[in-house]
């Protein structure tokens, strides 16, 4: 079968370890089930195992992607859920110690066929297409938990999303505006500020800038180079979601007299569960909210996306389509 797999690592140059082509179809284990894949969303995860971050050289080749849509050997169409825990694991998967996504332990998705544990899959609405539901399991996922589970934000507050371009900002535009909160943006990139005002933003700004006044909350992806600003953003008793940190994971200084002062609320999220998931696809079945795509190529042009993504040109998600 076709699939797009890392050969070799390379912090420097991670598209060096980039394959597309032959894999073996994989065996299907018991209590797990095969999804002929649709449609594969491209995710800065893959990269980052590209560079060896949660892929060791012991593990490869390695078929790369967490997000899937497809259809299940039952003939269902489904949305893959990327993160798979202990077989003996209950409650909140992402909780779990001996957790990992897809592509870490198991082969991802990037491929024509993958192999998952029957429960990591949930049903996908019939209004919602392959491209569009493939964009979900992982940067719309994360966006749902930082702001539905996480943040503690009720609609009708005002939230601070750091960074305009990339698949969770985008997300988190799109859900937080659909669903009855303010939401101001910062973004370096003029073009992506204005692409922020038509995906449902109500005001943007520039990287740093002085806000009009305080917000309630903060959705932090960047890290490091925005976690003064974003601690400076908020009022009293607010809330700084933090779910990634692209930028760097030690900022200058971790000005925890304003957390303590402000009694300021510093909360980590990562992913989501799997009925999160299923609340989230059944949330954009239901309303019509969608994924924002920034391209959609054939799995065999997926070195064209690596690319894209590593230069920083995104708006939205990269999706890879298979026949």
């Amino acid at each position: 079968m076709l699939a797009v797999y890392a050969t070799r690592v390379s912090r420097e140059d991670p598209l060096s370890g980039l394959e597309v082509g032959e894999r073996p179809r994989p065996d299907v284990p018991d209590g797990w089930t095969r999804v002929r894949v649709r449609a594969a969303g491209l995710n800065h995860h893959d990269l980052w195992s590209l560079r060896g971050v949660g892929l060791s050289s012991d593990r490869l080749p390695m078929i790369l992607g967490c997000d899937a849509a497809g259809v299940d050997d039952d003939g269902s169409e489904v949305v893959v859920h990327a993160v798979i825990s202990d077989p003996g694991w209950r409650g909140d998967e992402t909780l779990d110690p001996r957790r990992s996504l897809l592509s870490e332990r198991y082969a991802g998705t990037l491929a024509e066929e993958v192999v998952v544990p029957r429960r990591n899959v949930v049903p996908k609405p019939a209004g919602l297409s392959f491209v569009e539901a493939a964009c979900l399991p992982t940067a719309w996922l994360t966006a749902y938990r930082m702001l539905f589970t996480r943040s503690g934000l009720a609609p009708g507050t005002t939230v601070l999303v750091q960074g305009a371009g990339g698949g969770v900002a985008t997300a988190l535009i799109r859900l937080a505006s659909s669903t009855g909160y303010r939401v101001w943006v910062t973004s370096r990139d003029e073009e992506k500020r204005a692409r922020a005002l038509e995906l449902g933003a109500d005001a943007v700004f520039g990287p740093g800038a002085r806000l009009p006044e305080r917000v309630d909350g903060v959705m932090d992806t960047v890290g490091a180079a925005t976690w003064s600003h974003s601690l400076k953003s908020l009022r009293p008793g607010g809330v700084l979601v933090i779910a990634g940190a692209t930028s760097g994971y030690t900022p200058d200084s971790g000005e925890l007299n304003r957390v303590f002062f402000l009694q300021l609320k510093v909360v980590g999220s990562t992913m989501g569960t799997r009925d999160e998931l299923d609340r989230l696809v059944r949330l954009c079945g239901t309303t019509g909210v969608r994924p924002v795509v920034d391209s959609v190529l054939p799995l065999a042009s997926a070195r064209d996306g690596f690319a894209r993504m590593l230069a920083g040109d995104l708006v939205g998600k990269v999706v890879f389509t298979c026949p």
